[in-house]
């Protein structure tokens, strides 16, 4: 007596399809990975600010951050102040925040 009943052969365009979508689910399941993994390493990277050397920042003042537009440099510090340079690194403007 046999215990495994007999299938019937199994037609060539159906085994054709299940090994592509085999292929597809590992390249999706690898296409993750990957992605992950690239997320991961880019945003556990420090990011640091690239402070200009040309600027200087009056006493006391500690950056906290940095923008640049054309022809300009933006700093905010913690003490609620931002400070505009030149591209010379000259202070021409500064600006307090002032919080509630």
């Amino acid at each position: 007596m046999q215990d495994t009943p007999d299938f019937p052969p199994e037609p060539g365009n159906l085994r054709l399809l299940r090994r592509m979508v085999t292929l597809l689910m590992a390249v999706m399941i690898i296409g993750m990975i990957v992605l992950t993994s690239l997320f991961i390493i880019r945003f556990r990277a420090p990011q640091s600010m690239a402070f200009p050397p040309q600027i200087t920042l009056p006493e006391g003042a500690k950056a906290q951050a940095i923008t640049q537009g054309p022809g300009w440099i933006g700093v905010v510090t913690t003490d609620s102040r931002i400070l505009i340079f030149d591209a010379t690194g000259a202070l021409t403007q500064e600006v307090t925040v002032d919080l509630p």
